[in-house]
């Protein structure tokens, strides 16, 4: 894990009584504390300069604004920091450009409802807590593009000298993290420190030019470096 919880935690959520719920849920877990909680894009900026929270839970549709947009304030201010999404919104495009901007995780309000807490234990152990119809979107995403993306990342590796590869290491890395092993059980696995699979992670981020693991997974993908299989 990331640190020892108790997991500092931030709210982000315009509607009051989804404010109200999701703040107690943060507050009664035993590995959870809730260190702040803003209803708009604004109050979540300005709480962001002034707290390191280990995790940002953010809403989407908010009232001055949209959530990707304080989701990438906050991993430009905190970069370690992790992000749960939790949301109304399911769709290609809301869902990607969050994961694009930093989000960990993605979850659909009805099922954050019952669930929050695990998910954001799930994110501090560095796995995956996404909602199976968010999962279902990323993969038609996926199958859609990667011929593609594939192609056009073959096409800029053979025209340029400065592309820079993974490492045999963080090829490794990454592949056990696409199959959604923890950061723990991958530095058990390799005989190495959580820190140092952590010092991988960051570089196989710095490579791909990518913020969060499920960009990182899907733009190796794309440029063939990992596969599924």
């Amino acid at each position: 894990m990331k640190n020892n919880p108790p997991y500092s935690t931030l709210l982000l959520e315009d509607e009051t009584p989804t404010r109200d719920f999701l703040s107690a849920c943060i507050s009664i877990h035993e590995d959870l504390e809730l260190i702040g909680s803003a209803e708009t894009c604004a109050q979540a900026m300005e709480l962001l300069k002034t707290q390191k929270p280990d995790v940002l839970v953010a809403d989407l549709g908010l009232p001055d604004g949209n959530g990707v947009d304080v989701i990438r304030h906050a991993k430009a201010l905190h970069p370690d920091i992790e992000i749960l999404v939790v949301s109304m919104f399911g769709d290609e495009e809301n869902v990607v450009a969050a994961l694009e901007a930093g989000a960990s995780g993605y979850l659909l309000k009805k099922q954050a409802f019952d669930e929050l807490g695990e998910a954001i234990l799930c994110l501090m152990r560095g796995e995956s807590a996404i909602s199976p119809e968010v999962a279902r979107y990323l993969l038609k995403r996926f199958n859609k593009g990667s011929a593609e993306a594939v192609e056009t990342s073959v096409n800029k590796v053979t025209k340029t000298d400065k592309f820079n590869p993974l490492t045999a290491r963080e090829k490794e890395v990454l592949g056990l993290i696409a199959k959604g092993y923890s950061y723990d059980e991958i530095a058990e696995a390799f005989s190495l420190s959580t820190n140092t699979i952590r010092a991988h992670i960051r570089n196989i981020y710095r490579k791909l030019s990518v913020r969060s693991r499920s960009e990182a997974v899907f733009e190796a993908a794309h440029m063939g470096i990992i596969d599924f299989a």
